[in-house]
């Protein structure tokens, strides 16, 4: 990625702040080719974002989430395993263990949950001696291409994080096919991807994205 791609990601990172914070220190998640940058852990702010969502944990201690960064008044951290959001960062890649996808973004790994209908916060894949012994892959068990989306029209983060999830289930939907679903650690039927791939392609095209 060339020099002007990634400062803007670096001045993505600033604006993930908003609302008067600041954060100097930055971090550079390369992390399975990620390459974006994020607000470090351990930095000050001195204004939480405004579009920031509240997250507590089971003892009632309150987390924000935005943009793939969480915050404590007033202050960078990491989340809490087993805490839930109602969507994923933007920026976000799709790892493999066991025949089960996590997502990851920022340090952070997230699993669906279908009971609470969100994402969970979970501990990295490969430390649990319970989930087995294989090994961590962006690839997923049955070939199933990722999509990546791009905003046309300078959607913020947290727009593109709603859009992505809203089009994820109108294309579940639409298609009777879900990625982050599996069934006893096998892949859904990759035979529906197409059709998936298509419904969550239309979906944000229509909301003003470049899809590959």
């Amino acid at each position: 990625m060339n020099r002007k791609l990634k400062l803007l990601g670096a001045l993505a990172a600033l604006s993930l702040i908003g609302g008067g914070a600041f954060a100097a220190e930055q971090y550079h998640d390369t992390r399975y080719h990620m390459d974006h940058y994020y607000p470090a852990r351990g930095a000050s702010v001195r204004a939480l974002p405004a579009a920031r969502v509240p997250v507590y944990d089971r003892a009632h201690n309150a987390y924000y989430y935005h943009g793939g960064v969480w915050y404590r008044p007033y202050g960078v951290v990491g989340p809490p395993v087993g805490v839930f959001v109602p969507f994923l960062p933007a920026y976000y890649t799709t790892v493999w263990m066991g025949g089960y996808p996590y997502y990851y973004a920022n340090d952070t790994y997230y699993s669906w949950n279908a009971a609470q209908g969100q994402y969970e916060v979970v501990a990295p894949p490969g430390t649990d001696p319970a989930a087995g012994s294989d090994g961590v892959s962006t690839e997923p068990p049955a070939a199933a291409g990722e999509l990546y989306s791009y905003p046309k029209n300078g959607q913020s983060p947290e727009q593109q994080e709603q859009d992505r999830y809203e089009c994820h289930r109108w294309a579940v939907d639409q298609s009777g096919f879900d990625p982050t679903q599996t069934v006893g650690g096998t892949p859904p039927d990759p035979s529906k991807r197409p059709a998936y791939d298509h419904a969550m392609t239309a979906c944000l095209e229509g909301r003003g994205y470049t899809v590959k």
